[in-house]
């Protein structure tokens, strides 16, 4: 006999196309699979999976199906705690990694990495690896991992924020690498700045990690707007920005 899998409606998107409008995947009884083995052959992630029940009782990925059985998936709960390390960005996701970075975020992202560095750095430094690629969130070896919904950079920071709420600082970190922004005096810059730019501003902010130098540029209105629609509740008032002088 087959075991039945049932989704919720939000997690109906990871099931074979065919197996969509019902929610539900028939996969062949294996007495040797638990229920995490059969969520994984289901297309869902671990990471994905909030309360589970078997005909009707609370069980959890250790446990073991039986003949018939009905496995009922039901999403992760949000808001998620963040891990004390932060996020850690799949190499497809630089956009969103530098939106998390601008709203204060602890968000490390390596372009080079591949899948087991990846899951090797999220578990050596507590973080959780934000990715659109299923496959690798099915690896056992990762602790902590969030299947990114949206189609673009946008629509990632609104998954992202609404799925783990995060206490947000906006453009105290660096764009680039991450590292924090400490306000600096302007002569201690100046000689690295434009002219018109020396003309033109007075407070600066420099990267402790790899000293790129930040300031309120002429072009900050996008970045207070994405900011603003992030973080500022409505009527608050709230006015940020800054633009970043290249390496």
């Amino acid at each position: 006999m087959d075991v039945v899998v049932r989704v919720d409606p939000s997690l109906a998107f990871l099931l074979p196309l065919r197996d969509r409008a019902v929610r539900e995947r028939r996969l062949r009884f294996d007495p040797d699979a638990t229920v995490g083995h059969v969520v994984r052959a289901a297309g869902v992630p671990p990471t994905e999976v909030g309360v589970l029940t078997l005909d009707g009782a609370p069980t959890s990925l250790t446990a073991r199906t039986a003949p018939g059985a009905v496995l009922d998936v039901s999403p992760v709960a949000r808001p998620q705690p963040v891990p004390d390390g932060g996020f850690l960005v799949d190499v497809g996701l630089g956009s969103l990694a530098r939106r998390l970075r601008l709203l204060g975020l602890d968000a490390a992202y390596d372009p080079a990495a591949d899948d087991a560095a990846a899951v090797a750095q999220a578990a050596a430094e507590d973080r959780v690896l934000l990715t659109q690629d299923r496959g690798l969130l099915m690896r056992r070896a990762l602790k902590a991992g969030a299947l990114v919904r949206g189609a673009g950079a946008e629509q990632q920071l609104a998954d992202v924020l609404d799925r783990f709420a995060p206490a947000l600082s906006p453009l105290t970190r660096c764009t680039a690498c991450g590292g924090e922004l400490v306000a600096v005096p302007k002569a201690s810059v100046a000689d690295l700045l434009e002219p018109g730019t020396r003309r033109s501003y007075d407070e600066f902010s420099r990267c402790a990690a790899c000293a790129r130098v930040y300031w309120r540029g002429a072009h900050a209105r996008p970045i207070e707007e994405m900011v603003a629609r992030a973080a500022d509740p409505p009527g608050s008032g709230m006015s940020v920005g800054g633009r970043r002088l290249g390496p």
